[in-house]
């Protein structure tokens, strides 16, 4: 374990961070709030961040296991620090909610602990929905963007970070690859907020929700979330641009590239597009009696499903009051989830795919015991390693959703509203049903049950991985070991 480098690491991400608040510090200038919440806060990043990475130390190389630590870490520190200015606005006066709030953010999750957030200042409003933004893509990734790294670093970082099965380079050098991924995320926000303006939202509501959408995150200015505008084509055009975000980036490269024909043939996109339709019609036609037309339940169907398949969390509808098909249909694209290498959360659709069809390939066997049969996706055979690597990963997604929920039944709560808060905490979707659900809120838990829903939220964030890994012992000792292959 190199301690050195990773705190080196540790302190530039900090620095980042600090520069980070430099927006809503802008934020509430321009609206006439205090900006001293923001300038506390990036002082204080300042400091630590300059004591642990001013220096670079000359033992620089880190392996897998250090990547991991680097990733967990950051991820703690940056939504520790970035809950300060909630607390020292006043706006969240408890620490513990602050948190909460903050881990919701960065994980681009969207559960709120506000009964209604309109009464917030610009500056909080803008700094909570700009935390989707950046955790979105990946905190690492945005600082692997900007700061000079090695392909060495970046790509344990990466693989630590990047949700899906694999992690690979778009180009020779891992920075550029997130250079790539970076700007084509900035261009794709800019290009949601000129459309929203042209509908005439407003800037500021247009940077909120687009931020949201972005980082698939829901944090929205309105208590009614985007229902709160009643405006069909601001729905149409966050719908989509959520279903867009949804999409593993290396296909709108590939596009950029003119390999169109690896875009038309991706399975996981496929798939993702048909569960969605699929989903969108099953459910407008079992709403439709709740609606004065077919086109508004489509719609509405349509929004919903965007929203919970890519793990945003906007609303534009109380779903709570839809029949239980179309909630179960939402509760189990909750834990579907979006694309590998997306801003989406969820365990993924390749994942799914991967299963499918391992599941497929054994009965085959059963019934024919000598045939060779291997499994393959995208177009070619799969790894065992690979596999094997998403079999491990179901397994301890289980392990960690059931020891969460039996913990969480403690708070006292009826069972589907325990059950979907854990869901909708782990797989970083934001509402759940009955008292979290989307006109609902999750200031009924403990200060305890907040603590396990925000660790949820960074282990699916995360994809469990790297925050397990902080408590094995094996991980800080001092041993330097060969950097190991992620294929999870």
């Amino acid at each position: 374990m190199n301690y050195r480098m990773i705190g080196f690491l540790i302190g530039r991400i900090l620095l980042t961070e600090a520069a980070l608040l430099a927006l809503p510090t802008v934020t509430a200038i321009l609206y006439g709030e205090s900006p001293m919440p923001f300038l506390t806060t990036a002082l204080a990043l300042a400091a630590v961040g300059l004591l642990l990475g001013s220096r670079k130390p000359r033992q620089s190389a880190i392996y897998a296991r250090d990547g991991f630590a680097v990733v967990a870490l950051a991820w703690i520190l940056m939504s520790a620090f970035g809950a300060l200015p909630f607390v020292l606005s006043g706006d969240i006066p408890s620490y513990v909610d602050a948190l909460f709030e903050t881990v919701s953010g960065f994980t681009t999750t969207g559960a709120t602990i506000l009964p209604e957030v309109e009464s917030l200042s610009r500056g909080i409003l803008f700094w909570r929905s700009f935390t989707h933004w950046v955790g979105g893509m990946g905190v690492l990734v945005f600082v692997m963007a900007i700061l000079p790294m090695s392909d060495g670093h970046g790509m344990h970082l990466m693989r630590a970070e990047v949700p899906g099965p694999s992690v690979g380079k778009l180009v020779s050098r891992m920075s550029d690859s997130a250079k790539i991924l970076y700007g084509i995320y900035l261009v794709m926000t800019l290009l949601e907020i000129f459309l929203l303006l042209a509908g005439g939202m407003p800037l500021f509501d247009a940077c909120i929700h687009s931020f949201g959408s972005a980082g698939t995150g829901g944090f929205s200015n309105r208590n009614l979330s985007v229902g709160a505008y009643g405006n069909a084509y601001y729905e149409l055009v966050i719908g989509v641009f959520m279903l867009l975000f949804g999409i593993n980036f290396n296909l709108y490269y590939f596009l950029m590239i003119r390999r169109f024909r690896d875009v038309f043939h991706s399975e996981e996109l496929r798939a993702y597009l048909g569960i969605v339709a699929a989903a969108v019609l099953a459910i407008a036609v079992d709403v439709a009696h709740l609606y004065d037309s077919f086109a508004v339940s489509l719609r509405h169907a349509f929004f919903q499903v965007s929203s919970i398949i890519t793990t945003t969390g906007f609303a534009t509808v109380d779903f709570n009051t839809w029949p239980t098909f179309s909630k179960g249909i939402l509760m189990v694209l909750m834990f579907v989830g979006a694309c590998a290498g997306s801003t989406g959360g969820g365990i993924k659709v390749a994942r799914m795919l991967i299963l499918g069809k391992t599941a497929l390939s054994d009965m085959r066997k059963m019934l024919h015991p000598t045939a060779v049969s291997a499994v393959r996706f995208e177009g070619k055979p799969l790894a065992d390693q690979t596999v094997r690597s998403v079999h491990v990963f179901i397994t301890v997604y289980l392990m960690v959703f059931t020891v969460s929920f039996l913990l969480l039944c403690l708070e006292g709560f009826d069972l589907i509203t325990t059950f979907s808060a854990l869901a909708a905490c782990i797989n970083n979707v934001g509402p759940g049903l009955e008292v979290v659900g989307p006109m609902g809120n999750f200031s009924g838990f403990s200060p305890w049950g907040k603590l396990l829903l925000s660790f949820n939220m960074l282990v699916g964030r995360l994809e469990i991985f790297p925050m397990l890994l902080l408590f094995a012992p094996s991980i800080w000792r001092r041993r330097l070991i060969r950097p190991v292959q992620n294929g999870i």
